[in-house]
C-alpha cells in the first residue's frame, strides 16, 4: 500500500538489550505501516553513558530538540547507575517535558499460562513529583535527607487523567493508593485532590486503599481492582508487582504522557547480562509502540501489530526464554511479521 502519511518519531534505542528490542520493534512497525499506508521517519539518538562518550552530555541537546519538534518518542531501556553516577535518564526526560502521567496497562496475553488469568488492570501514576523529584542532600556525614513533594496541581491533574480515561474507556472503578495514615499532609493532599475530581464522575466507583494493604490485596485478589491511581513511588513499585501477574516486565508496556510531548517505553531494565545474545523479549517495547500508534491516531496499524503479537503468543511456538520458549529476539520478531501477513491479521 502506498504511504499516505509519515510520522516523525524520536527513537532512543537505549543500551544493553535496548538496541536489539528497538530494532525488532522498528522492523515490525515499518512492515505494519507499509500494510496500512503509514510511514515512519526515525530520528535516532543515544542517551546515558553512550551519549556521554559521543557528546560529553548524558542527554544531548539535539535529543531534547528532537523530542520538542516531533512531540513523540519511542525509548528502549537505558541503564541507570545504582547509588551513584549520572541521574536517571527516565526521570530527567519526564521532568524536562512535564510528562506527568505514567500509564501502564497490565493485561494477559492469550495462550500464556499464569497463576492469574484474565488480568486487566491499569496503573495511572503521577510522574513528576514525590520522592522522585530527586531533592536530597547529606545533612551531616551519615545522614541524608530526601524531600517528598506533593502538590495540588500535580495531584489534581493526574486524578483528572485517570477519571477521564475511565469515562472514555468504560472503566468502572478507581482506587487511589496512599499512606495518608502516616503522611497526613502529603498523601492527605493527594487524596483530597482525588476526591474532589471524583465528584465529577458519579459513574466511576471511587475507593481508597493504603499502599501496603494494596500489595497484599493484589496478591490475594487482583480482580477487585480496575484502575490504580497512585503517587510516583507507589506506582513504580505496584506496576512491577502487577507485571508478575501476566508474565513479567518483558511483556508490559508503558507510556509517559504530557500535554505537549509523550515518550513510550518498555518498563524493564537494560539486562546487560544478555545483551547482544539475541535472547531479549521485545514484547514490552512492541506493545509500548502499539500505545504510541493509538496516541498518534493510527488505530489500524496498532490493531494489526497487537493482533499479530497475540497470535504468536496464542500459538506458543516462537516465544522467548523468559516466557518458556526457546526462540531469540529476531525469531520472535519474524514470527510477528509472519502473523501480520496472515489472512487473519489483515
Amino acid at each position: 500500500m502506498a504511504v499516505e502519511r509519515t510520522h516523525k518519531i524520536t527513537l532512543i534505542p537505549g543500551d544493553g538489550i535496548g538496541p536489539e528490542v528497538s530494532a525488532a520493534t522498528v522492523k515490525i512497525l515499518e512492515v505494519a505501516g507499509a500494510a496500512t499506508g503509514v510511514g515512519f521517519e526515525w530520528h535516532r539518538f543515544a542517551a546515558g553513558a553512550e551519549a556521554f562518550e559521543q557528546t560529553r552530555e548524558y542527554i544531548p541537546k539535539a535529543l531534547y530538540e528532537s523530542i520538542e519538534q516531533n512531540r513523540v518518542a519511542l525509548k528502549g531501556p537505558v541503564t541507570t547507575p545504582i547509588g551513584g553516577g549520572f541521574s536517571s535518564i527516565n526521570v530527567t526526560l519526564r521532568k524536562k517535558f512535564d510528562l506527568f502521567a505514567n500509564f501502564r496497562p497490565v493485561k494477559n496475553l492469550p495462550g500464556l499460562a499464569t497463576k492469574y488469568p484474565d488480568i486487566d488492570l491499569v496503573i495511572v501514576r503521577e510522574n513528576t513529583e514525590d520522592l522522585y523529584s530527586g531533592l536530597e542532600h547529606e545533612i551531616v556525614p551519615g545522614v541524608v535527607q530526601s524531600l517528598k513533594i506533593i502538590t495540588d496541581k500535580g495531584s489534581t491533574r493526574i486524578a483528572q487523567f485517570a477519571f477521564d480515561y475511565a469515562r472514555k474507556h468504560g472503566r468502572k472503578k478507581i482506587h487511589a493508593i496512599h499512606k495518608a495514615n502516616i503522611m497526613k499532609l502529603s498523601d492527605g493532599l493527594f487524596l483530597r485532590c482525588c476526591r474532589r475530581v471524583g465528584e465529577g464522575f458519579p459513574e466511576v466507583e471511587y475507593q481508597e486503599h493504603i499502599v501496603d494493604n494494596t500489595c497484599m490485596q493484589l496478591v490475594l485478589n487482583p480482580y477487585q481492582y480496575d484502575i490504580l491511581l497512585t503517587e510516583n513511588l507507589y506506582g513504580d513499585i505496584l506496576s512491577d508487582l502487577c507485571s508478575a501477574f501476566v508474565g513479567g516486565l518483558g511483556l508490559v508496556p508503558g507510556a509517559n504522557l504530557g500535554h505537549e510531548c509523550s515518550i513510550f517505553e518498555a518498563v524493564h531494565g537494560s539486562a546487560p547480562d544478555i545483551a547482544g545474545k539475541d535472547m531479549a523479549n521485545p514484547t514490552a517495547l512492541v506493545q509500548s509502540a502499539v500505545l504510541m500508534l493509538h496516541h498518534i491516531n493510527e488505530r489500524a496499524t496498532a490493531e494489526l501489530v497487537q493482533t499479530a503479537i497475540e497470535q504468536v503468543y496464542r500459538e506458543g511456538k516462537t516465544l522467548t526464554r523468559d516466557v518458556g520458549g526457546q526462540s531469540g529476539t529476531k525469531e520472535f520478531a519474524d514470527a510477528v511479521l509472519e502473523a501480520m501477513a496472515s489472512p487473519a491479521a489483515v
